[in-house]
């Protein structure tokens, strides 16, 4: 982009008789049957319960702005977090620089939302502008369209500027979008708190939010069947890893806004690589994959699900002897789940199952019970990350909330984490046998805290070994 937004050095000039001609014999073209989106009433409770905090305060939550990709190409654009939880405008909806601001005022805030909407068509942005145009990036809501659907007054964006201008007291969610930025005096260490409120307050799902992330978690489980289906193929080449990507991918589109993440899939050794993205590697028959993947809705709640599946369908005797050590750590730290219990008690309980595994198979060079000590911990050579992270519109949810309030916190009903134990063995690991060496094994699921336990929101999709093999072969012959 030049100077001017919306234009490139490559655009052709516009003549001043087409410019005129433009603007004449567009017939009307409201959107039919918009209604208040489900989430409304959800985000107004939100919204109080974070106006309660900050009596007196404005309070600004930008979507952030379009990131450069290359040169004049954008990434698709994925609004913050704290804007969409706070608004629910999610999607194709949400628009690169868009702020929410709450505006103090005797009841408490107004929730004002600032947009760029639909061009007019008696100006020429609809079809000259690369960056807001409707000739180039769609239709954009109307003001009044924006307001019926999710029940926020709605302002136009140039009017953004003037209205923050008289420098009262406000916090902002700064670094995404630099406009704002300028505009807001910062305050370092109260926007700090303010960040981790804002990030605290989803720790407890509500009604709304849990459907959706089991909406994304169903979408997901039909994204790892597809994969499954695609595994013939991933054989048959190089790079089949990137088969296996493609296939989750189509369905995250397919169902949802997006993957929730990049999506790990992992064959062979390069299931002991914990963030392997590159997805370059040849899927050979005898190994396992290793598949990290979550379809991200509409809404952005996003699923996170691992499987590590055999990939002729059968698991060798040392395969399964890891994978069932991995899936009876993965249900002790289920039964730690429950309100009350502290955050890391699932990981505390599943290392405990692994650390005895490892020193049942002669890895370790002490004691199960020495090895889990705070000061020893070699049993985590082989399993190095944690049992689970907080899960919703963000993978890893809830992450500037307060130490005390998350690592350190107490679990509560309607909180949803993952569950991830793993094990992994490098292909140069000598301590192990060489028929052990390069297996990498992990099963994760997303798990719902109940007033009474825990619901793994994820179970439909088998993991015990053999439903694995049973699974597969359905699959294949589908």
């Amino acid at each position: 982009m030049n100077e001017e937004e919306g234009t490139r050095t490559h655009d052709i000039p516009t003549a001043e008789l087409l410019t005129e001609f433009m603007k004449n014999g567009w017939a009307p073209s409201p959107l039919d049957g918009v209604a208040p989106s489900a989430v409304v009433p959800f985000c107004a409770t939100r919204r109080a319960a974070l106006s309660q905090q900050y009596i007196g305060v404005r309070l600004v939550l930008p979507a952030g702005s379009a990131k450069v990709r290359s040169n004049d190409t954008d990434y698709r654009f994925r609004a913050h977090s704290a804007f969409s939880y706070f608004t629910g405008i999610t999607g194709s909806d949400a628009l690169p620089d868009s702020v929410l601001v709450l505006e103090p005022n005797d009841a408490g805030h107004e929730a004002l939302l600032f947009v760029h909407p639909r061009s007019p068509r008696d100006t020429d942005e609809f079809y000259k502008n690369s960056k807001h145009g409707e000739f180039w990036v769609g239709r954009r809501m109307t003001v009044e369209e924006t307001q019926t659907k999710y029940g926020i007054s709605v302002r136009h964006i140039e009017t953004l500027g003037d209205f923050l201008a008289d420098e009262k007291e406000a916090l902002v969610i700064r670094g995404e979008d630099r406009a704002v930025d300028k505009k807001v005096e910062k305050r370092k260490k109260k926007e700090e708190d303010f960040a981790s409120v804002v990030s605290a307050m989803r720790l407890v799902k509500d009604e709304f939010e849990i459907a959706e992330m089991q909406k994304a978690i169903d979408a997901t489980n039909r994204g790892f069947a597809d994969m499954v289906r695609v595994l013939p193929a991933a054989t048959s080449g190089p790079r089949g890893e990137r088969i296996i990507e493609a296939a989750f991918f189509g369905r995250a589109r397919l169902e949802g806004n997006d993957i929730g993440y990049d999506t790990i899939a992992a064959s062979g050794s390069h299931a002991c690589v914990l963030h392997w993205i590159r997805n370059d590697g040849d899927v050979l028959p005898g190994d396992l994959i290793l598949i990290d993947a979550g379809v991200e809705v509409e809404s952005l709640y996003t699923a996170d699900i691992t499987r590590t599946l055999p990939i002729n369908g059968k698991f060798s005797p040392e395969q399964r002897k890891i994978y069932t050590l991995v899936y009876e750590a993965q249900k002790a730290g289920f039964a730690a789940v429950k309100p009350g219990a502290s955050f890391r008690d699932f990981h505390n309980a599943a290392q405990k199952v692994l650390a005895e595994g490892l020193a049942e198979m002669g890895v370790l060079p002490i004691s199960a019970e020495e090895s889990l000590k705070p000061e020893a911990g070699l049993h985590r050579r082989w399993t190095v990350h944690g049992t689970g992270h907080m899960l919703g519109i963000d993978v890893h949810d809830c992450s500037h909330a307060r130490k005390e309030q998350y690592a350190e916190g107490i679990l509560e009903a309607g909180m949803i984490l993952t569950v991830e134990p793993g094990i992994y063995i490098h292909p140069d690991d000598e301590l192990f046998p060489a028929e052990y060496r390069g297996i990498g094994v992990r099963i994760e699921d997303d798990v719902l805290v109940t007033e009474t336990g825990c619901r793994v929101l994820s179970q439909a999709l088998p993991s015990h070994p053999d439903e694995v093999e049973v699974w597969m072969s359905n699959l294949q012959r589908s």
